[in-house]
């Protein structure tokens, strides 16, 4: 891919995981930009079956939209104790509109301190012009905290006691290199990143 392609239209309205794919794929070691969406642009609702399912939808929409190649992501939170929910409804577990902090209080209500979680990351690239669709996973995997630690991070990562860090630290306290290390987001960033620079 040559150098004047090295802008990424990422379709979401999400400013959290804007700032995180930023960090991610246009890092100072990284030549690649993260163009957000605009308001104007409508995605489609996260109703798939699966997170690949509603990340292609929105991939694809962005993509017809701008006309040019996007990539999305849908991401969320399994719980062992609740046979994989809240799965595709995390961000919406607690309600249509809940906010974080209610869709994370509903999950600790729900499954028990210490019993196993994995977060999964699924993102889907999508030129239309090329009639090219890529799918790429990343998953973490881990424990539920007994109650929400740390300042960092959003969504479940107050609760999320990752099984790769030896000191017990929620996702919240760690740092963002720490962090984007062994995260979801960032393993399935760092296959697309791979491919992108490869393609």
């Amino acid at each position: 891919m040559s150098s004047a392609q090295r802008t990424l239209l990422l379709a979401t309205h999400n400013h959290h995981k804007t700032r995180e794919f930023e960090r991610l794929l246009a890092g100072a070691d990284r030549a690649w930009l993260i163009e957000p969406l605009g308001a104007e642009v409508e995605l489609p609702p996260e109703d798939g079956a699966t997170f690949a399912e509603n990340a292609l939808e929105k991939a694809r929409a962005a993509a017809r939209a701008c006309g040019r190649p996007a990539f999305a992501d849908d991401s969320g939170i399994a719980a062992d104790a609740l046979g994989g929910a809240p799965g595709v409804r995390s961000a919406r577990y607690a309600g249509e509109d809940a906010s974080d902090g209610e869709n994370l209080a509903k999950l600790l209500r729900e499954a028990p301190a210490g019993s196993g979680l994995e977060y999964v990351c699924a993102i889907a690239y999508c030129d239309p012009e090329r009639s090219i669709e890529e799918l790429f996973e990343g998953r973490c995997s881990g424990r539920l905290a007994a109650e929400p630690r740390g300042m960092g991070g959003f969504g479940y990562d107050p609760a999320f006691l990752p099984d790769e860090d030896a000191a017990g630290r929620t996702m919240a306290e760690l740092s963002d290199d720490e962090k984007d290390a062994i995260s979801h987001r960032g393993r399935a960033a760092r296959a697309l990143l791979s491919w992108l620079e490869s393609a």
